[in-house]
């Protein structure tokens, strides 16, 4: 959610306000009832109506979140609107609340683009905790994200990667940069979508209904939404036309799987997994690009692995010791989901002698904890030999390092996820020599993110590549 939408919104400032002035005496006294009868955690001075939202604007929600918790501290409680929302930003406090109360706090907050988009929060993602969700994260699993069927689905990686380094070897004649980062995307999209859904979503013509549906997808499923902060004022939503929008891709969503079901395809969904994927793998070639000592190590790994071979398998990734510290450290530095996926308390909680009310959002700021001074080293350097040696991993047992989140609600998806990251960047540093493009220099490369399903570089990656041969 990017708060500043709120000041874009199509209506004009003055009915906006007329209508959040109507509401004032009604939301006040709901927040003072709250206030005396329970023992809530620090907040930080908050605004009527607005909430804290006004500290939120002027850059990305993980990084006020993070600035506030050096001033308030790690566990705070701030209102984004009339919703209530817990903040966790140390890894001892994560470790302690999913650990103890994980099942409280494995609800999902329903939003008004997932709940139009994805069938009234169905998918597996956005489902709340119960025996649905445990049934739809079985069969999701089991049909795609265990690791034999992740080693199963290698010759579609096999395929998709190797056109992605067919095409970039035909632009090195040209000698000119390439946007790296729609081909990223493009790649992911065609992987995921290959094992989903049996067919591939973007086309070499560049037209594909599949592939519109589901980048629409990807950005409407964040769109801010005026009456999931202010629910009693959620017709303005309808009012300006948004949830005309997301019915209109959830009408197209809905023909798209109808066509994928009559063809006896795979109808099950990967809502995160394109654009998540391609944001990891567009930051780690940013970041060594910019870091070229690390780039030439992990290309002097790969290429000594595979001595001159034509074909990466993936047991030659398995080799790449440091190609995996390097994909560590990416995810350390630039989680997808900085703030994870929202959760929700299902009750009330009493934890460390305060009151968490139920339906209280909660936001685990992963980007914070990750670039904790007091657990890592140099934390906002990108450092891959940080991980050589390092039984840190992954899968959320140190909560230090939670890039997939934990506990009941962690990302069934990791196999899958890091298995394309891993391929596609050994073929990328095995097969091409990568530079910026004339003029530009290492220290201006452009690192600004940008807020969307997952947070992405706010410039495209344009690199230029120079053919590499293995062979003699």
């Amino acid at each position: 959610m990017d708060a500043s939408e709120i000041y874009n919104h199509p209506l004009s400032i003055s009915l906006l306000l007329l209508l959040l002035l109507l509401t004032l005496v009604q939301l006040l006294k709901i927040t003072r009832h709250s206030r005396n009868h329970l023992k809530l955690p620090t907040s930080p001075p908050k605004l009527p109506i607005l909430g804290n939202l006004h500290q939120l604007l002027g850059t990305i929600p993980h990084r006020s979140l993070k600035a506030l918790s050096e001033r308030y501290g790690p566990l705070m409680f701030v209102y984004f609107g009339n919703s209530p929302t817990l903040v966790v930003s140390s890894a001892e406090l994560a470790s302690e609340m999913i650990k103890t109360h994980d099942i409280v706090i494995s609800n999902r907050p329903k939003t008004t683009p997932a709940n139009i988009l994805l069938y009234e929060c169905r998918d597996v993602g956005f489902a709340n905790y119960g025996e649905y969700w445990r049934k739809v994260r079985k069969i999701c699993v089991l049909q795609l994200l265990n690791v034999r069927r992740v080693q199963s689905f290698q010759h579609i990686r096999d395929d998709e990667v190797s056109s992605l380094v067919n095409k970039i070897r035909n632009l090195c004649l040209n000698g000119g940069s390439i946007n790296l980062t729609e081909m990223l995307l493009a790649v992911t999209n065609n992987i995921v979508s290959r094992c989903a859904l049996g067919r591939r979503v973007e086309e070499e013509n560049g037209k594909s209904n599949f592939g519109e549906v589901s980048r629409t997808l990807v950005e409407q499923l964040t769109a801010f939404c005026i009456g999931d902060v202010f629910p009693s004022l959620g017709w303005i939503d309808a009012l300006s036309g948004l949830n005309g929008r997301l019915n209109a891709t959830a009408r197209a969503l809905e023909d798209m799987l109808d066509q994928v079901i009559e063809e006896h395809m795979n109808n099950d969904m990967f809502v995160g997994g394109t654009d998540t994927t391609a944001t990891a793998l567009e930051w780690a070639m940013a970041e060594l690009v910019k870091n070229p000592t690390s780039m030439k190590r992990a290309q002097e790994e790969i290429r000594s692995v595979m001595k001159g071979k034509s074909k990466i398998h993936m047991k030659d990734i398995e080799k790449m010791d440091y190609l995996k510290c390097v994909v560590k450290e990416t995810l350390r530095l630039h989680p997808s989901l900085p703030l994870l996926v929202p959760r929700e308390t299902a009750t009330n909680l009493k934890w460390r002698g305060y009151d968490i009310p139920a339906k209280t959002r909660v936001f685990v700021n992963a980007w914070a904890i990750q670039r904790d001074p007091q657990v890592w080293d140099n934390p906002e350097d990108f450092l891959p030999d940080r991980f050589v040696n390092n039984t840190v991993d992954l899968n959320g047992q140190n909560f230090q390092f939670i890039p997939f989140g934990a506990g009941r609600r962690g990302c069934p998806g990791i196999s899958f996820a890091l298995a394309a990251i891993e391929y596609v960047i050994a073929n990328l540093l095995y097969w091409f020599d990568w530079k910026l493009p004339r003029g530009e220099v290492l220290e201006n490369l452009d690192m600004i993110e940008v807020s969307g399903l997952a947070v992405h570089k706010k410039l495209a990656l344009h690199l230029v590549p120079t053919l590499y041969s293995p062979y003699p």
